[in-house]
């Protein structure tokens, strides 16, 4: 009998198939398992369950551990990680089976008092497993589909224990540092941590408060920098000590001077780990310009109203960044420089385009979408300014400028839409005929009504200003919380789609040669440049926002290139395609000076032309428009 071909062989584990999963036993000196998995001929290890024999004892004899003997359990527990330091730090299952520990001495700790001895062996193992190199560690700790970090689960051990802490004391570890005291007016105390230099200052407390502060240095290292849930972790970092504050009063006013870790990083936020949301939150707290003492550089200051556990995150400063940056600013600058020469253009031709009905509309609509898309790039340039000098942004001088980009956006794409409306009402429906003020209130009522109702309907619906504007510093609409932005892009997605169907049906109706029998020659050119205008700015503004909801799911730089080119862009192109491409309007501009007016240059036109334009096709029921030599109507039969 031929022996059967197995992909992995070994002496423990025994033989296997490609993909197959095996556990085995922990080495001498760890309880627990380890799993392997075929790879490559080779068994690979896949997951690492193998736990310090002594830290598995002491988590065993947890379970039935009493209050009064916390003390002499913690005492142990310090003196097995101080023994076996490198090993456990190595470890990801034996440090989480220590924040288990810990975790559960934080809880047991709520019935009694904790002295200086007994926080001392807490912190002390503590400062062992967040010390060091355990990077690796703990991002393997972090990861998988936990509903809670296990770093979080060792910051709240850490402010339950805090809570119930007695007497007055100190402690200093390598990378840790208690101070528990008790103040009467003020109180200021700077971090004598290597590497550190953090200060908290409380200017005022009301009557006499205890206080517990402890300064962490390796935390950063430790902690997630957005919560578990946020896909964009990289987008920033924790760049400073996370300090935990503790009082028996509520204070107002509490101030922290941060060194920060890394001079590459900018975009400065003030945050503490909020439990309920399950991630860094900046409400109550605001970043503060540092006065410098001496030569000293590099620092942030925060202020809060209230106390927990603080620190600063940090955004890098990359090429990424700046590249977009200018691309942004140089192309808004050209969108507004083509926005007004198209209203001056606009202006000058105006008296010359009002000739017919469907030129004048064109011609409205023109003025109202660069007048929209000017205003939002004013209300853009004003938010970025904002965004820039206040990190995070502030909430409060945001809002304004966030409810008129959004309101001047939309107006834009109801304005093109109502283009597109008149285009199939005009090619369409032949036979009926709406006066010029008819379509001007249509027209203002459904491109200014729909956006203010919709801009207002998402302020309400977001229950204010916290869940309005972006949390990322920047002042638009928020997307991660309330996902307000759909506001904007439903619409504006809806009015592409509908503007794209109006096309193909008025293509549809022209190869069939259904449109205009009775139209005259300057309302079928106006009808030609409206269509032009629909088919070219349609597909570039519907391609924008499709690229800006890219950006929402993607940091790929090309995206958000291609995004930040074509929205700064946008007015360049309604200068180009709807106004410098209609021959009609700019040979209007030029030829204004000639001295040859609206009258003089329609009678150069042969009877015979005109003639050839009466004798179309007409329905019998709506009449035919009868003319005179020059053009003038004379009348209907």
């Amino acid at each position: 009998m031929a022996r059967e071909d197995y992909d992995c062989r070994n002496e423990e584990l025994g033989v296997g198939k490609t993909d197959e999963v095996k556990t085995g036993v922990c080495g001498k000196g760890l309880k627990g398992t380890f799993t392997y998995k075929c790879e490559s001929r080779d068994w690979k290890p896949l997951e690492d369950n193998c736990v310090l024999e002594v830290i598995d004892n002491l988590k065993n004899k947890l379970q039935s551990l009493r209050v009064e003997e916390i003390p002499g359990f913690m005492a142990d527990l310090s003196s097995a990680t101080a023994k076996h330091d490198i090993n456990i730090t190595q470890s990801a299952a034996t440090v989480q089976a220590i924040v288990d520990i810990l975790f559960k001495i934080a809880d047991l700790s709520q019935a009694t008092s904790i002295n200086n001895p007994v926080m001392g062996s807490f912190l002390n193992t503590v400062d062992i497993i967040v010390s060091g190199n355990v990077s690796d560690t703990w991002s393997k700790l972090n990861k998988g589909n936990n509903t809670e970090d296990t770093s979080i689960k060792l910051l709240s051990a850490i402010e339950d224990i805090s809570d119930r802490l007695t007497d007055e004391f100190a402690i200093n570890e390598t990378s840790i540092q208690l101070n528990r005291t008790t103040i009467k007016n003020s109180f200021n105390i700077t971090s004598a941590l290597p590497n550190s230099a953090t200060e908290i200052v409380i200017p005022q407390v009301p009557q006499e408060t205890t206080i517990t502060i402890i300064i962490f240095t390796t935390l950063d290292k430790v902690l997630p920098s957005q919560g578990t849930n946020d896909s964009r972790k990289s987008d920033v970092r924790i760049n400073g000590d996370v300090v935990v504050v503790k009082v028996n009063e509520t204070l107002n006013n509490i101030s922290f001077a941060f060194d920060i870790t890394n001079q590459s990083l900018g975009n400065p936020q003030c945050v503490f780990w909020n439990f309920n949301l399950s991630n860094w939150d900046s409400t109550g707290c605001e970043v503060k310009p540092y006065i410098s003492k001496g030569n000293e550089t590099g620092k942030i200051t925060c202020e809060c109203n209230h106390t927990t556990s603080f620190s600063i995150l940090m955004s890098p400063f990359s090429i990424k960044n700046i590249a977009l940056a200018y691309i942004t600013y140089i192309g808004v600058a050209i969108s507004m420089a083509s926005l007004i020469i198209c209203l001056i253009i606009e202006t000058i031709v105006w008296k010359s385009v009002r000739r017919n009905d469907t030129s004048y509309m064109r011609h409205v609509s023109i003025v109202n979408i660069a007048v929209s898309l000017l205003i939002a790039n004013i209300c853009f340039i004003i938010g970025a300014a904002i965004a820039e000098q206040e990190q995070p942004t502030s909430v409060g001088r945001c809002s304004p400028a966030v409810f008129f980009m959004h309101f001047f956006y939309l107006a834009l794409f109801f304005w093109m839409l109502m283009s597109a409306l008149l285009l199939f009402y005009r090619t369409v429906m032949v036979l009926s005929q709406m006066s010029r003020a008819k379509m001007m209130v249509i027209a203002f009522i459904v491109s200014y009504g729909a956006p203010l109702l919709i801009a207002v309907i998402t302020v309400a619906s977001t229950a204010g200003p916290q869940n309005y504007i972006s949390k990322r510093n920047a002042c638009w609409l928020n997307w991660l919380e309330s996902k307000a932005l759909l506001a904007f892009v439903i619409p504006a997605l809806t009015i592409v789609a509908i503007n794209l169907v109006v096309l193909i049906v008025v293509l549809y109706k022209i190869m069939r040669r259904v449109v205009g029998a009775a139209t005259q020659p300057d309302e079928k050119h106006a009808l030609v440049v409206i269509a032009r205008c629909v088919a070219i700015l349609t597909p570039i503004f519907g391609l924008t926002w499709g690229f800006g909801i890219g950006t929402m799911v993607s940091q790929d730089l090309g995206i958000h290139v291609v995004f930040a080119l074509l929205n700064s862009l946008q007015g360049f192109f309604i200068l180009v395609f709807g106004t410098l491409l209609d021959s009609k309007s700019t040979s209007a501009g030029t030829s204004s000076t000639s001295g040859l007016t609206a009258f003089q240059r329609m009678q150069r036109r042969t009877a015979a032309e005109i003639r050839s334009w009466n004798l179309k096709v007409c329905p019998v029921e709506v009449g035919c428009r009868r003319f005179m030599a020059n053009g003038t109507v004379i009348g209907y039969g």
